[in-house]
């Protein structure tokens, strides 16, 4: 059925759908590269909308994220949305028996993947982050839907679903806490917090080979990459496999081993970031006449993705500067699913500049005042690497000739240890 139908015939129709759905064939690969991974797409791009060129404000005040911490975050964001698909499926699967169902992995996915497609379309919202509330109404929804459909799905007696449902709602938030954790750990970004789905302004669309592009008038666009979905689909669906045998042979420790690997398979990188101690020697004692303050180092791991960072602060009287690299290496192979050419920005207003630019392999974000009381600029080089450098009473040149006396072709040149 083509996907337009089935959104039309799940959201309108859900008691006569499930049905049609319960008999239908297909594969975890099928299902998320022709359902899920397009309509997961909605959320993400219309925060990154919503955030970054939109902006948050109220009271005369208004805050907009920068465009390469916005592009992060959405990918990131775009990544735990299928990760939440795929957990809430094993979820629902795994309580199949306790409210008399049948344990059904395939069908188990396909409910909680179309029975989510309110809450996909609810995300549309994001685009006005006023209105992202909205978003959570149409995730009720949501809830509706899988309750018509999980008597169907998971063949358990009519008078349990309710609770059967209520379960797996209960258990999905849990585990996306849990998961919202683990991003917090290794997006890049002020703090390490994972701030929210950025901006960008423009349209968005799934072309014929299933591609989701962001386009902005200023000439920014980024495209997700079909192919890239498809072999994280296939990963996910090997991974699981692989828990599905440990669950079978109940060895706790196996499957727990197992879990791991299905959200590294995911993240698509190599798991093992660059040491935050190797990070940390590329952050020099001084910047001009700027004193360093105060160095950190930190490294975190968790359910297969891991991160490392390093950051230093520097002072001189009302002069603050402050230096940071990051290394998502469990989240590297991110880097093919989105096209970094093309991203282009050159804007002022208000005595503010912002500009966005290709740089060879790398992609660079300035920010700055021109009374040079506030400047920001974000480098991300080839290798995936994330360098910031924010100063308080710094002008841009300065966080220029400061950015390039890191020697960023050595940082870029830095190896990620193998498994």
């Amino acid at each position: 059925m083509a996907l337009i139908e089935r959104v039309q015939a799940i959201l309108l129709k859900p008691r006569e759908t499930w049905p049609v759905i319960a008999a239908e064939g297909g594969d975890t690969a099928s299902i998320f590269t022709g359902y899920v991974m397009i309509l997961a797409a909605i959320p993400a791009v219309a925060g990154f909308i919503g955030l970054t060129l939109v902006g948050v404000g109220g009271f005369g005040l208004s805050y907009r994220l920068p465009i390469l911490a916005g592009l992060v975050q959405m990918i990131v964001s775009y990544l735990l949305t299928l990760v939440m698909v795929f957990v809430l499926a094993l979820i629902v699967n795994a309580l199949a028996a306790t409210f008399g169902g049948t344990k059904d992995s395939l069908r188990a996915l396909k409910l909680v993947a179309y029975g989510v497609t309110a809450s996909f379309l609810g995300g549309i919202f994001n685009l006005i982050p006023a209105l992202a509330l909205l978003g959570v109404l149409a995730s009720l929804y949501s809830i509706y839907l899988i309750y018509t459909g999980i008597a169907v799905m998971m063949r358990c007696p009519p008078d349990k679903a309710g609770a059967y449902t209520a379960v797996v709602i209960v258990c999905g938030i849990v585990a996306s806490i849990v998961i919202i954790g683990v991003a917090a750990l290794v997006t890049p970004g002020r703090g390490g917090s994972l701030t929210g789905i950025a901006t960008g302004m423009g349209a968005t669309g799934a072309g014929p080979a299933g591609n989701v592009t962001i386009k902005a008038p200023d000439g920014t666009s980024v495209t997700i990459n079909p192919g890239a979905m498809a072999e994280m689909a296939k990963r996910m669906e090997e991974a699981g496999k692989r828990m599905e045998q440990a669950q079978k042979s109940g060895d706790s420790a196996a499957a727990g081993k197992a879990a791991g690997e299905v959200m590294g398979a995911i993240a698509g990188g190599s798991g093992t970031p660059i040491a935050s101690a190797d990070l940390k020697t590329m952050l020099p004692e001084s910047v001009g006449e700027l004193k360093r303050t105060g160095i950190e180092a930190s490294s975190g791991q968790a359910m297969g993705i891991s991160g490392s960072s390093a950051k230093a602060t520097y002072a001189d009287g009302e002069r603050n500067l402050t230096l940071s690299i990051t290394d998502t290496g469990g989240l590297a192979g991110l880097a093919a699913m989105a096209g970094w050419a093309n991203m282009t920005m050159d804007k002022e207003s208000d005595g503010k500049v912002e500009k966005v630019y290709k740089d060879g392999a790398r992609t660079v974000h300035e920010e700055y005042r021109k009374d040079g009381s506030q400047s920001e600029m974000t480098v991300l080089l080839g290798n995936g690497v994330v360098v910031e450098a924010e100063g308080s009473r710094v002008d841009a040149e300065t966080l220029k000739k400061t950015l390039a006396g890191l020697d960023l072709a050595r940082i870029e040149a830095m190896k990620r240890p193998a498994k």
